[in-house]
């Protein structure tokens, strides 16, 4: 996790506080159902928003999905509340629910008042997250704080689900516990290791064992990719396998059912697992490097039959898909292609104070596998076709929700459902994969599509791409998806 701004001093706010009735406000808001689903949204890379209409149609995006609330990821930045205002403001025109996760990364654990005055101010507006009766708080990180102080400075009860760790945090002092680790990894925050091997299947367990009976947080993530390199001051570059594990994890939340999920995340472009549209409104903390012409958004519609049988208590997604679909993702070159002489990682001194950063290839990339990934979604049986430049290969697949992967071939990539020899659907990928280095860089993002295709293409706008050119050492044209000029941007 990123957030932009480097302020390192909470700006604490003195200002009065709502004097509405926070108990009764809850009472009258309480929106608990045996299970929900969460989003977590970066606040640090929203300040361009000028109004409460920049967040409506991401409101209404993931409403439509069954997303319940967004956990509105803050530090101490000076735009925090205008932010926050908005946001609130938004959910509130458009019926969704919000709730505040307190990134400790800025805010530190002898903070408890200022975090509990920050729930003062918004734990009575409409929009805010009540679960049995609470106002509903989260965190990134955070273990060992005061509760019983921050709820104190609340003035009021809350549902405390934070970002503990087990064998760190206090788990007697929460209502639920998120575990930020949708990745297989480590157990030292990279990827896994012949000699050290975390699941995320593991991670739940460690999770629910220390919880006991209180309901658990899971996270749901599809992809991990950072690259940030001396042109910026958080210097970060690794990887967590990908793959396939947006459709693995789903269906493992739909085994395990806890009470809530949280996807990780709708806007972190700058660790590439957002699922949010590259449109919606972001300042660029030079992740646009990576991001530019990656669209996630299949991976929305992916989740939706998910999200459904996940609500409805149900193992299997499959009574819940409506239009049929085929989602794909896939890099955008092989992992072995050599960029060393123009990757952004390669030249000047960058602080590796963190042990986040590494030169060239991101880390763990060897865990990721030189395949093209593809998820049906049918309501009837279908020979599925793929063509990965001169691979093809065609599998058949069932009704309901099947994934299959297929050797990477350089080249278009074309997708088709067919039945009894006729052609249902087909599209041709907007993006080539290429033997060359886009725009200088190891790009080990992923490029997500459907079929049918979107009926617009989701690009960054001025403002998500001001950083781009920052430290690049090769051209690298704009928002080229779709454009009548070759798909691939080279070197």
């Amino acid at each position: 996790m990123h957030l932009k701004s480097l302020l390192l001093a909470l700006v604490a706010g003195t200002g009065a506080f709502p004097t509405k009735d926070h108990k009764k406000v809850a009472r009258a808001n309480d929106t608990s159902t045996d299970r929900l689903v969460f989003c977590h949204f970066m606040i640090g890379i929203s300040s361009n928003r000028q109004s409460s209409a920049d967040y409506d149609d991401d409101m209404i995006r993931a409403k439509e999905l069954g997303i319940d609330a967004f956990a509105l990821n803050i530090g101490v930045d000076p735009y925090t509340d205008t932010q926050l205002q908005y946001a609130y403001k938004s959910a509130a025109d458009n019926d969704m629910k919000v709730f505040i996760s307190f990134d400790f990364n800025w805010y530190h654990v002898d903070q408890a008042a200022a975090v509990g005055q920050k729930i003062a101010q918004y734990a009575g507006e409409s929009a805010q997250l009540i679960v049995d009766g609470k106002v509903f708080v989260s965190s990134f990180a955070g273990d060992g704080i005061d509760v019983a102080r921050i709820e104190s400075s609340a003035g009021t009860d809350i549902f405390w689900a934070p970002n503990y760790h087990p064998g760190q945090g206090n788990f007697d002092d929460v209502d639920s516990a998120l575990n930020w680790m949708g990745w297989d990894n480590d157990g030292n925050n990279k990827a896994p290791k012949p000699h050290a091997s975390v699941t995320v299947a593991g991670g739940d367990q460690a999770y629910i064992d220390a919880l006991g009976d209180k309901p658990y947080l899971a996270p749901a993530s599809g992809w991990f990719f950072t690259h940030f390199g001396g042109e910026v001051p958080y210097s970060k570059n690794w990887v967590f396998p990908g793959d396939l594990l947006w459709y693995n994890r789903w269906r493992e939340i739909l085994e395990l059912g806890p009470r809530f999920v949280e996807i990780v995340t709708w806007n972190d472009y700058g660790e590439s697992h957002y699922i949010g549209p590259l449109s919606s409104p972001h300042t660029d903390d030079g992740a646009s490097k990576w991001v530019m012409d990656m669209p996630h958004g299949g991976w929305l519609e992916m989740s939706r039959p998910f999200i459904a049988a996940y609500k409805a208590g149900e193992t299997s997604p499959d009574q819940h898909i409506g239009d049929e679909k085929l989602i794909y993702w896939y890099r955008p070159t092989p992992r072995d292609v050599e960029c060393d002489s123009t990757d952004t990682t390669m030249g000047g001194s960058p602080d590796n104070s963190t042990g986040n950063f590494f030169r060239g290839r991101p880390d763990g990339w060897e865990t990721m596998q030189d395949e093209v990934f593809v998820v049906s979604l049918l309501t009837s049986p279908g020979t599925i076709q793929v063509t990965s430049g001169s691979v093809e290969q065609s599998f058949e697949a069932s009704a309901g929700a099947s994934a299959f992967a297929v050797e990477m071939g350089v080249g278009q990539q074309k997708f088709s459902l067919v039945r009894d020899g006729q052609t249902v659907m087909s599209e041709t990928s907007l993006k080539d994969i290429v033997e060359e280095c886009i725009c200088g860089l190891y790009n080990f993002n992923a490029y997500v599509g459907v079929v049918p295709a979107e009926e617009t293409i989701d690009q960054l706008d001025s403002i998500g791409l001001a950083m781009l050119t920052q430290g690049l050492n090769a051209p690298c044209p704009t928002n080229t998806l779709g454009a009548s000029a070759s798909r691939a941007t080279t070197a």
